[in-house]
């Protein structure tokens, strides 16, 4: 029996690349997205399922995600939606931080809580973050939102890994690089195909030996 991921933010970007990667190894996808209609039409190319109009920032979305999932086994759960916004010191718009906080770093974990009756095992939990949410990595400043709700995420992926170490599933942060998407104004430097490439090589890496570490999909580490 084919194994089944579960991607979120998988209408677009790196998340559509994963889509179509682990479809082509010859893996069961289930696509989650807030989109509906022609945004999703390429991925309902993709995945054997999709289920739209899940913003995994609201409660009673996730809640319902959890509800048509019941009984689904997963052996991997993508959590890859993501926003960036940018803010500076002096015009610092805290709802666009705030917004960022939830999309990026609650979200995910609000979504890996909800699924955990999916997770058996073996599983494994992969995060899409940022190197921008590393503190030691920092030398430029600004985008005050982004690399806070992805610090945020960072730190809730190492406690993720520990506490679901015991129950056999194994966490890891992934930095996909600069990739050319909508989100940089598809001005990045690898293709989502490249970056899919790498994330998918990482995540057949992790062990729980390697549980809660932080990597660039090229296969750096990186600092916290």
């Amino acid at each position: 029996m084919a194994s089944t991921v579960l991607i979120t933010g998988a209408n677009r970007g790196v998340g559509l690349a994963l889509a179509r990667l682990y479809r082509e190894a010859g893996w069961r996808v289930i696509g989650v997205c807030r989109s509906s209609g022609e945004e999703t039409a390429e991925l309902h190319q993709v995945a054997e399922r999709v289920i739209e109009g899940i913003d995994v920032t609201r409660p009673e979305d996730v809640a319902r995600l959890a509800v048509e999932l019941e009984g689904q086994r997963l052996a991997l759960l993508i959590n890859n939606a993501g926003l960036l916004k940018d803010e500076r010191l002096g015009e610092l718009d805290f709802d666009s931080i705030r917004e960022q906080m939830e999309i990026n770093a609650y979200a995910p974990l609000r979504v890996t809580e909800a699924l955990l009756d999916n997770l058996d095992e073996g599983c494994k939990v992969a995060n899409i973050t940022s190197r921008m949410g590393s503190i030691a990595d920092n030398d430029s400043g600004g985008r005050y939102g982004y690399r806070a709700s992805k610090a945020a995420l960072n730190a809730f992926g190492k406690s993720l890994a520990m506490d679901l170490k015991p129950r056999g599933i194994a966490v890891v942060q992934l930095h996909p690089g600069y990739v050319q998407t909508r989100m940089v104004n598809f001005g990045g430097l690898i293709s989502p195909e490249e970056a899919a490439a790498g994330i998918a090589e990482r995540i057949e890496a992790l062990t729980l030996a390697t549980t809660g570490t932080f990597w660039h999909s090229n296969g750096e580490p990186l600092p916290w």
